[in-house]
Parts: structure tokens; sequence; C-alpha cells
């Protein structure tokens, strides 16, 4: 134990620190590189990320599924952190955006076969008493990464190479010691006990039984997410609102230093106090977040604003994985979190597009708030559908 955390909880937080370190320090120069050296224009751009997410949201409820069945986290784990780690790197070799596409899509695939898995054997290896906390440490050292990644990037890039493919090749030395800490110090492990009982009713076609709590729950966040569109639309306001392309990745290193510091007392508080309040806190700073965004008039409320959004992560990631824990067996938890990931993911496609098209026939104002009232209306469904 490390202040409550196993080591299992431990080892995958640092797992996912240096896989975030790897990605973070290609995905940041993959849209330059796409055009400025491959020559690719944005619509190419969006036909990889739209299939490469697609497909990784797809992979999460199948791959849960059969960690259940299998009755083995570890493999899947190690296969899906492999696949991201060997593929990643290749965009150095790349010589168009057709072989970006299928290295994204490699990479995604990866993503896709390791995340259900991985949270499940989070739960497995944690009391339940201590599920938020755990949740929570793992966001965080996932965030840590996204900060540690493109600061990386960057340094490499001002003072060894400018070259786009040497930063490529270098960022395979984190991903590879991933892969390392899966090897030999990862353990696949027994659930631990609890005393919950669980009434469940059929869900799936295979013997799929998931309560019918949990089925709201997954109602509701998609009715959330939708309000919830890409984080690209908030960077493109706060450049309406005068911060300066230059100053947009000091913003963005800002949201992800929150993240980092709010994640982990997030997630301990729901161990605390009722899980479903402290999601719900966080879904209100959402609102209150986007309908500031709607009305916002000077470069400094986007600074204050990013930061409060940072807080909203910290809020809810970890709490939001730990009640999907509490609401299922253990035996089902591949599966629960496999269909929580599918939700999401679902969800921010058609998100992102009504963002667009509202941002675009109403302005920015309506579209702001049309992702705060829907995230209200989320909260106040919480609230009455779905039981402690």
């Amino acid at each position: 134990m490390f202040n409550g955390i196993t080591k299992n909880v431990l080892i995958l937080g640092f797992i996912s620190l240096l896989t975030d370190v790897s990605s973070e320090m290609i995905y940041p120069l993959l849209p330059v590189f796409l055009t400025a050296v491959l020559g690719a224009g944005p619509a190419f751009i969006g036909i990889i990320e739209g299939i490469a997410e697609s497909t990784a949201s797809v992979l999460k409820l199948f791959s849960g599924w059969f960690s259940d069945r299998v009755k083995k986290r570890k493999p899947l784990v190690l296969i899906g952190y492999s696949l991201s780690t060997i593929s990643r790197p290749l965009v150095a070799i790349s010589s168009s955006w057709f072989q970006v596409l299928l290295i994204r899509f490699s990479d995604r695939v990866g993503k896709g076969i390791r995340t259900a898995p991985r949270d499940a054997l989070i739960a497995d290896s944690i009391h339940p008493s201590a599920l938020g906390k755990a949740f929570g440490f793992h966001r965080a050292m996932d965030h840590a990464g996204a900060v540690i990644g493109p600061l990386l990037a960057s340094i490499l890039l001002y003072s060894v190479t400018q070259n786009y493919r040497t930063i490529f090749w270098l960022a395979a030395i984190p991903g590879i010691l991933s892969i390392i800490l899966i090897i030999f110090f990862l353990s696949e492990t027994a659930p631990f006990s609890r005393d919950a009982k669980f009434t469940t009713s059929p869900s799936f076609k295979g013997g799929m039984k998931i309560s019918g709590n949990f089925n709201r729950f997954l109602v509701i966040i998609i009715i959330f997410t939708l309000g919830n569109s890409s984080d690209a639309f908030l960077i493109l306001r706060a450049n309406e609102l005068g911060v300066t392309p230059s100053r947009i990745p000091l913003l963005w290193l800002t949201l992800h230093v929150v993240k980092m510091l709010s994640s982990m007392p997030g997630g301990a508080l729901s161990d605390r106090i009722d899980r479903r309040y402290v999601i719900i806190s966080g879904w209100f700073v959402y609102s209150i977040i986007y309908f500031a965004f709607a009305f916002a008039t000077e470069a400094y409320h986007a600074w204050l604003l990013f930061a409060l959004y940072g807080i909203y992560f910290g809020l809810t990631e970890g709490a939001e994985r730990a009640l999907v824990s509490d609401m299922v067996s253990p035996e089902e938890r591949g599966k629960a979190y496999g269909l929580y990931h599918f939700a999401v993911g679902i969800a921010l496609l058609p998100a992102s597009i009504l963002m667009g098209f509202i941002w675009q026939g109403f302005g920015h104002e309506i579209a702001f708030s049309f992702g705060a009232i829907l995230s209200i209306m989320a909260s106040i469904l919480f609230m009455f559908l779905v039981r402690k």
C-alpha cells in the first residue's frame, strides 16, 4: 500500500503517465506535421481523428466484455499498450496522410483494447472504500503525462532538433518503459470482496446482465456528453477573446496542471460522501463554465475559465469510474466499463457536430448555453433517477 493505493494501481498510474508522455510528444505536433510536411488538408485531419476515435469507442465495449469472459485483464492491457507503443512512433517514417491514418488507427485500436480491462483491473485491485481515490490517482498520473509530454517535446525542439521525425522516434522511449512495467510489475488479481447485493436485468445477448440503475446512468451520461463538445471549441473561443496563438499552448498546459492537481482530491472526496453529489457538483461547474464562455468579454476570462474547467475534470473523472464499479458486480466490471466508455464515445461525435452547427447558425452565445443547459438537465435526472 502507498497511502491506500495498492501496487497495481500505482503501477497502472505510472504506465498511463509514461504512455501519455509518449503520446503528447507526438500529437500536438501532428496537425502541423500533416499540413506542413505531408501536405494534408483539414478535411483529412478530421477523417483521421473521426475514424480513430470511433474505432476506439467500439473496441472498448468488446474488450471489456472479453476480459470478463476469460477472467483475465493483464493480457488485454499488455496487448493494447504494446500496439500503441509500437505503432505511434512509426509516424516518423510516414510519407503520406494515409500512412498516418493507418498508424493513428492502430494506436486507437490499442487504446480501445486496453481501456475497459485496465479500469476493471484498477477496480479489482483496490478496496471499495478507496475506489474514488484510486481512479483519481490514475487520472492525475494520466494528466501529468499530458503536461510533461508537450513540455518535453518543446524543449527538444528548441534545444536539440527541429526535425519532427526525430521527436517522434524519441517518443518511443517512455512507451517502451510502460511496456516493461506491465510485463514485470503488473499483476492479475482477484477482486476485493464486497458486501453489496446486485439486482440485475437482461441487457445484452450472451448472458450480459447489468442493473437498471446502471442503464439509467448510461442514458444520463449520453445526455450530458451531447453537450460536452470538443475542447477545440473552447480554444477557438479563447482565441476570439484575445488569447494569442502563441499563448494557446500555455492555456492548454494550465488546464492539464489543474486536472492533475484536482483529480486525486476529487476522487478521494467521492469516497467520503455520496459519489453522485461529487459528480453533480462537477457537472454544475461545467454548466457555469459554458454559460461564462457564452458571455465572456476579456482574454483573462478565458484563463480563469480554463483553470475552473480543470476542476470539473477533477470532480467527475475519478468519481464516475468509481460509481461504475459501485453499480455492478465484480464479474461484470469489464462489460460495465466497456459500456461506459462506449456511451461517452458515441455521444462525443454528434456533440461536436451540434456545437459547430449551432455556433455557425446562431452564434457562440447560444452554442455554449446549449451545452450548459444539457449539463443542468443531466444533473437533475442524475439526482432523481440514479440511486445511491
